[in-house]
């Protein structure tokens, strides 16, 4: 069975959500906007179907430490002096090619083919030049232990007699004496957010090149500072046009 050909990858950066603000468009009107700072990225490896099993790009964001980073992790972005890498080299094994680089706080890889990329080259936000719309990425504020009505949206019991002091309280959540058992997926109190979350095909509205700043219409997951996944959707809306199909009426309607 021939293997099945991999996609392109979508354009994409590791960012950190700066903060929102709002813009004025060409005619005046106010656009609120999310400030991304994403990029620049370093490029530290490339995939491939033969050696990997599937092809993709791996970027790095932001400096870590290296007193935080060990060496195996060092070893990953340079090339360090071992008596393993020797008896490697000895043997004819080729190395594969290292950025030369400090050790990355956010390692992550956008899956697909990719063309004139190479380990070691940077990418800023440049690369979302011409990109229409987005998807952003990330992780929302963690809220602790919440009640149904902050997490859920329930209304809660009545303000009246009879209900004393548990207004906040979601009432029953059992069956009869029949299934005699709550099901799964019961909304309750318990942990909201801090949950992987993803906003798709935001607008971008501007891209500063000089400050690596990335505009986006709406908002997006997570508290400001916090580390992002910004990749150009795959997200196509279907929108009416003269071709479109009308729906027709039942006989008698009106």
């Amino acid at each position: 069975m021939a293997a099945k050909a991999e996609r392109p990858a979508r354009k994409g950066l590791i960012g950190r959500k700066v903060g929102m603000t709002q813009v004025f468009d060409a005619d005046g009107t106010v656009v609120p906007v999310t400030v991304i700072e994403a990029g620049p990225c370093k490029v530290l490896r490339l995939r491939s179907l033969e050696r990997d099993g599937y092809s993709a790009v791996q970027v790095g964001f932001l400096d870590k430490p290296r007193r935080l980073a060990s060496r195996a992790v060092r070893g990953q972005v340079a090339n360090l002096e071992s008596k393993r890498s020797q008896r490697k080299a000895e043997a004819g094994v080729v190395a594969l090619p290292k950025p030369g680089c400090e050790p990355k706080r956010y390692v992550r890889e956008f899956r697909g083919t990719v063309d004139g990329v190479e380990v070691g080259q940077d990418l800023s936000v440049e690369v979302f030049e011409g990109v229409v719309r987005v998807d952003v990425t990330g992780t929302t504020k963690g809220r602790g232990t919440a009640g149904v009505m902050k997490r859920h949206g329930f209304k809660g019991q009545r303000a009246s007699h009879g209900v004393k002091k548990v207004h906040r309280h979601q009432g029953g959540t059992s069956m009869n004496t029949s299934p005699a058992r709550v099901f799964k997926g019961k909304r309750m109190a318990g942990r909201f957010g801090n949950e992987r979350s993803t906003m798709r095909n935001l607008k971008v509205v501007r891209v500063d090149k000089e400050n690596h700043l990335l505009l986006v219409r709406g908002a997006v997951p997570g508290p400001n500072g916090a580390m992002v996944v910004v990749q150009q959707t795959n997200l196509i809306k279907k929108v009416a046009g003269p071709g479109a199909p009308v729906s027709k009426k039942k006989a008698g309607a009106k």
